[in-house]
């Protein structure tokens, strides 16, 4: 019979040089096939977060332009709205000047006639600062060349001191709003005298001849008159 020694265990041989730690790393190494399998996932798992952030940066360049492009119109738009908004309101305006201008005649004549005295002075001032404010201008003044585009000619006459067509006279005053001609000017015009531009270059060779001639006496006086014997 062998004794046994208590409190001693057997252990396996370990080659000489060699530590216990060493032995274990093989058996830990080989516990773990997860492990190793691990960096595999990883990377297909960031190719997905990869594809999803392409698609949402595309969407949100597409929702960009979307609102881009609804920003243009929108703005478009407006100014759109602007513009017909003033053009109507020019018009009404425009309406509304047009049925007082028989009202600022007759101002205009009991002025002219010095009726325009007392109470009806001020009311009548009163309509004419307000229609100025309201954008109101008036034209038309004796002397002006004639244009057809602003004035309507309704009398015709000749006049030897005029160069060119001209108002000699206001028959009623034009008005405007800004460059629109709500009404033109009436007027009374007077064109050159037929034939005055020829027979003005005669006048003034006559008159220069005139001028010349009596000098001539006194020339020949000086030069070659008779002596006093």
């Amino acid at each position: 019979m062998t004794e046994e020694n208590p409190g001693f265990e057997e252990k396996p041989d370990v080659p000489s040089g060699a530590n216990s730690d060493d032995a274990e790393q093989p058996q830990a190494a080989s516990s773990s096939p997860e492990e190793q399998a691990a960096p595999a996932g990883d990377t297909s798992q960031n190719a997905g977060l990869v594809a999803q952030l392409d698609q949402v940066r595309t969407a949100l360049n597409e929702r960009t332009a979307d609102l881009q492009r609804l920003q243009a119109e929108y703005q478009n738009y407006r100014r759109r709205v602007e513009r017909d908004r003033a053009a109507v309101k020019e018009i009404a305006v425009a309406n509304l000047l047009t049925e007082l201008l028989p009202v600022l005649d007759d101002i205009g004549r009991a002025r002219e006639h010095g009726e325009l005295v007392g109470g009806f002075k001020s009311v009548a001032e009163s309509l004419e600062t307000t229609v100025a404010k309201m954008g109101l201008q008036q034209f038309g003044k004796e002397g002006e060349p004639f244009d057809p585009t602003v004035h309507e000619a309704l009398m015709h006459s000749y006049a030897p001191d005029v160069t060119e067509t001209t108002c000699v006279a206001i028959l009623q005053p034009g008005y405007r709003i800004g460059e629109r001609t709500i009404r033109p000017a009436r007027v009374a015009v007077a064109e050159p005298q037929p034939g005055a531009q020829t027979v003005k270059p005669a006048e003034e060779s006559k008159d220069t001849g005139d001028a010349k001639n009596p000098e001539q006496p006194a020339d020949d006086k000086e030069n070659g008159g008779p002596e006093e014997g």
